[in-house]
């Protein structure tokens, strides 16, 4: 069995292989620290699995998801993340994920959807499952964050953390142009129109570290 993990932290990375590897006896794992080295690696080898953070430096994990299912459709990818399964989980099942998982889970959450997505099945926690029953349901978003693209997510986000128009643009590798133009988009969209209303808004949301 072979799976990759693309994270960042190398003590996230670390943590994770020792579990894998306390589980699963004959697994082999490669590793990336970002979203450009991670999608080399994901398309360049066969992995029956390929393990993805979303928050990473530069494009995130997101973006990361949809560049290797366009590269390769039937890639199993497993997404994990800081954020709970309200902000990102339905975004991500939607751009192809196999299943989403807060690193706030216990770690046996962990191994129980490895094991799920390497029999070919997606993995839906109990919280994840109740949010999918209203959306079929037709229940509309509960926040306003739900109406931006995941680029303008993305954007929202590093403005957030206090990110300028030219940071933003060196990050994700855009023009300050296009970062001002998703910047007004979010305004629109939110209502929200100086940083400071975003920056309470993402806290008060739990969007940011």
């Amino acid at each position: 069995m072979k799976v990759l993990i693309v994270d960042d932290h190398f003590l996230v990375r670390q943590g994770m292989i020792s579990l894998l590897k306390e589980h699963f006896k004959d697994v082999e794992i490669g590793e990336a620290s970002d979203a450009k080295t991670g999608l080399i690696a994901a398309t360049q080898s066969p992995w029956d699995l390929v393990v993805v953070d979303i928050s990473m430096p530069g494009r995130n994990g997101l973006g990361l998801l949809q560049d290797i299912k366009r590269e390769k459709p039937s890639q199993p990818v497993l997404i994990i993340s800081a954020h709970v399964e309200k902000d990102y989980a339905l975004r991500a099942l939607k751009l192809g994920a196999s299943g989403y998982i807060s690193k706030q889970s216990a770690a046996d959450a962990l191994v129980a959807a490895v094991e799920r997505v390497l029999s070919g099945r997606r993995y839906i926690s109990p919280a994840l499952a109740e949010q999918l029953a209203g959306a079929i349901a037709g229940e509309s978003p509960g926040a306003s964050h739900e109406t931006l693209s995941n680029r303008e997510l993305q954007v929202f986000r590093l403005i957030a953390v206090g990110k300028t128009i030219k940071e933003i643009s060196a990050d994700l590798a855009l023009s300050a142009k296009t970062v001002a133009t998703y910047r007004s988009r979010i305004a629109e969209k939110m209502g929200l129109v100086s940083n400071v209303e975003l920056t309470r808004y993402a806290m008060q949301h739990h969007l940011v570290d």
